[in-house]
């Protein structure tokens, strides 16, 4: 018994989270009420007080659901005794822009992160928890960077903390922009692209993707 209502309180709590995630991209975040979520939910409003102290406490466990699996890129590339630290914020940044244009779910909380929140007196624990995940991964992309101009004997042209910055700049602002138009570009392949220039201007010669037009036609001339 005491199993299924463990179960039970869990379903509760991600319907909950599932009925915010639709609500705050259907109406902004500011607009949307407890009593709401709870009627979507098929919940009481009693039940979100169990589960989350206020609304931000909700609007950050929404955001844990997809953020934390994404933030791990950054920490791995970071590690002292990783190969190719490069490589390794590449394939993260691939992923999550993978994710981005394939998984609902993904896509729904980064809209409403980035387009549907304002960080108003009582949401100040959100800007928190925006803030704290930026200055981690800036932190992460600064070490990976160092770690990899060391090894590769490069200087960078500007301060590590500034190339981390532009990096992060970089890769945030494509996910924003597609976001608005998710037809304006092909993400993940301007995502790789792009990253790889602008390892070039910091001095790393990394080997540019292959377009598929330029593909087929070099398999068509094999």
């Amino acid at each position: 018994m005491a199993r299924r209502t463990k179960e039970e309180a869990l379903a509760t709590r991600h319907r909950l989270l599932d009925a915010a995630e639709l609500l705050f991209q259907a109406q902004g975040v500011s607009q949307t009420t407890l009593q709401q979520i709870a009627q979507r939910a098929g919940a009481t409003r009693g039940a979100i007080y169990w589960h989350f102290k206020d609304k931000a406490d909700l609007f950050n466990a929404m955001m844990e659901r997809v953020i934390l699996p994404l933030e791990a890129a950054p920490r791995a590339a970071a590690a002292p005794g990783v190969d190719d630290p490069l490589a390794e914020i590449e394939e993260g940044m691939v992923h999550a822009l993978t994710l981005m244009t394939t998984d609902p779910q993904v896509r729904r909380v980064f809209d409403v992160a980035t387009h549907k929140v304002e960080y108003t007196h009582d949401m100040a624990s959100v800007q928190q928890r925006h803030l704290d995940a930026r200055n981690a991964c800036v932190t992460d992309f600064e070490k990976a960077l160092r770690l990899a101009a060391r090894r590769g004997r490069i200087k960078l042209p500007v301060p590590g903390h500034v190339a981390a910055q532009g990096l992060h700049a970089l890769i945030s602002g494509l996910i924003q922009n597609w976001l608005l138009d998710p037809e304006a570009f092909d993400l993940v392949p301007t995502g790789r692209r792009t990253f790889r220039v602008y390892l070039a201007g910091l001095g790393f010669a990394r080997p540019q993707p292959v377009a598929p037009a330029a593909a087929e036609a070099e398999t068509a001339a094999a």
